[in-house]
């Protein structure tokens, strides 16, 4: 099966590092629109333009399936690029929201873009969650850093909240970190491993991985390198 996920960066990876442990046998494709990154302080139209190009490409080269990786493209886009093709397309946000009715907690907090947290996605499908945008997060992940007086100043708040969820996709980045602040009761919900779990896909292909960019330096090449442990092919687009 020939997949392709996206992302503005490298977020969706940790998404793509959930699918091949779980169905390696399948030929992967990665589109990381690093050169626009970060997503979400975005508006609409220009969100529309980046992913509609990004599935044009992935038509180009006839994958089977399409999976935003993108809590920004995922809460903003999905219905305006599901009607531009026949491929069908998955969001990371639906998978999570339905898990969460399944579970029922009292008290969770989202953690997401601008873009994701002013659409209220998560509200307007759960009563008892508390939306915060924290649009640092993702300009300091893609620069291989972390401050945690940023980290801390999100989330201490919710130190005893029954779960965090990661709303952006590079959030899973921070989970140790996280974890600092909070309960050791606290869940962490990471959208790559709900969507793998919720999902049921074919997995009798060879493993290929191709990964490809629209910026490639050297602090992208170190979070491939710290997300994907399995061989890969990196390209240019």
């Amino acid at each position: 099966m020939k997949i392709g996920m996206f992302d503005s960066g490298i977020g969706g990876l940790n998404v793509l590092k959930e699918f091949i442990n779980k169905y390696p046998n399948n030929h992967y494709y990665y589109y990381g629109d690093t050169l626009n990154v970060p997503y979400g302080d975005k508006d609409k139209d220009t969100l529309l333009e980046f992913s509609s190009r990004i599935v044009n490409f992935f038509e180009e080269i006839k994958v089977d399936l399409i999976i935003i990786a993108c809590g920004t493209v995922s809460s903003t886009c999905l219905n305006e690029l599901r009607n531009i093709t026949t491929i069908p397309i998955l969001d990371i946000i639906s998978p999570t929201i339905n898990y969460l009715k399944k579970i029922n907690l009292e008290k969770i907090v989202v953690l997401g873009t601008n873009r994701t947290i002013n659409s209220h996605i998560f509200k307007n499908s759960l009563n008892n969650l508390v939306e915060v945008a924290t649009p640092e997060f993702v300009p300091m992940l893609e620069n291989n850093s972390i401050d945690t007086d940023i980290i801390k100043k999100y989330v201490v708040e919710f130190k005893n909240y029954d779960a965090i969820v990661l709303g952006c996709t590079h959030y899973p980045l921070l989970i140790l970190e996280l974890k600092k602040y909070v309960s050791s009761n606290t869940i962490m919900i990471d959208m790559g491993k709900v969507i793998v779990d919720s999902m049921n896909i074919s997995s009798k292909d060879t493993y290929n991985l191709d990964l490809y960019f629209t910026k490639i330096d050297d602090n992208l090449r170190k979070n491939i390198e710290k997300i994907i442990k399995s061989t890969y092919k990196i390209h240019l687009v």
